[in-house]
């Protein structure tokens, strides 16, 4: 059978229109006249003999055969990237990596792995990493289409082209502030009584977020209900109200590692149960990981040495 010559500027230019929804806005993304973007879609569906978009309005929707090929365009793109800069030489690259992490990762976890990155430039010794903080539903998409090469992520990932990595484990601990009315009596959590735990004020990440729904797991079991709740959309809001004494909250070891140090907050053992979260990196099934990909998994303890 005769494959379809299709080459890459097609691809690219396939690519653009199915994410601007728009020739227009496509030429104005890769820098084409309009025509010439409306051509080379013309001939690329010459070339598939089926059509790609559905037209609604001025806008173009991907069908299903556009959505078969989006799905195989963008490993291909992305592979000839990769190759193109793999042949420069090697003294000349700026090796590009982009990295998307969420939030309490990105805050508390990703910065010293970093440093140790960045100190190590014998094997990367020269590279660009962006980072992007997001929760895990974007970082999945945004891996998913290659928008991301790599992610770490708190929650589940269920999306069929990305490969889920264990990476590593996350204790949950429930925190108050020295200072706070119940401290006293929570340093004996045998004598505590959850009545007092059941009108005392949460602090709580808002609802769907990864760290709120773990709390939830953790700590409705025992309070029932949440008779006092203050809801905020930061962990790093959340803890310094804990310090405030506002109230008791649940949060990641990681987000409360200083001040438990520092005495600032203190963790109430022994009356929810021991709940961790497995943390995971993630990158798509048909991603190349070349060895600069390599090199930065291995500085973020994610996979060993090559």
């Amino acid at each position: 059978m005769k494959l379809p010559k299709l080459t890459l500027r097609q691809l690219h230019i396939f690519v653009a229109i199915a994410e601007q929804g728009s020739t227009t806005a496509a030429s104005t993304v890769i820098a084409l006249s309009q025509s010439a973007v409306s051509a080379a879609l013309n001939e690329l569906e010459r070339l598939m003999d089926t059509q790609l978009f559905d037209r609604v309005g001025k806008r173009l929707v991907l069908n299903e055969s556009g959505r078969l090929l989006l799905q195989h365009a963008r490993p291909l793109l992305d592979l000839a990237e990769q190759l193109e800069t793999a042949l420069d030489d090697d003294n000349k690259v700026l090796h590009s990596v982009r990295l998307g992490s969420t939030t309490t990762i990105g805050n508390y976890v990703l910065p010293k792995l970093l440093q140790r990155l960045a100190a190590n430039v014998a094997i990367t010794p020269l590279w660009n990493t962006e980072v992007r903080i997001l929760n895990t539903a974007d970082i999945c998409q945004q891996v998913a289409q290659f928008e991301l090469d790599i992610g770490l992520i708190e929650g589940p990932c269920l999306d069929p082209m990305l490969q889920v990595h264990p990476w590593r484990s996350d204790e949950m601990v429930v925190v108050l502030a020295p200072t706070h009315a119940l401290a006293t009596q929570l340093q004996h959590p045998e004598t505590v009584d959850v009545t007092q735990l059941q009108a005392a004020t949460w602090l709580l990440r808002e609802q769907g977020s990864g760290t709120r729904v773990i709390a939830d797991q953790m700590l409705l079991p025992v309070l029932g209900q949440y008779a006092n709740a203050l809801e905020l959309s930061s962990s790093e809001a959340i803890k310094r109200c804990a310090i405030l004494g506002l109230g008791l909250a649940c949060l990641s070891r990681w987000v409360v590692e200083e001040e438990l140090l520092t005495g600032r907050l203190m963790v109430l053992e022994h009356v929810f149960p021991v709940t961790t979260r497995m943390c995971s990196w993630i990158c798509h099934q048909n991603k190349h990981l070349n060895q600069t990909l390599l090199n930065v998994l291995h500085s973020l303890d994610c996979v060993k040495s090559t």
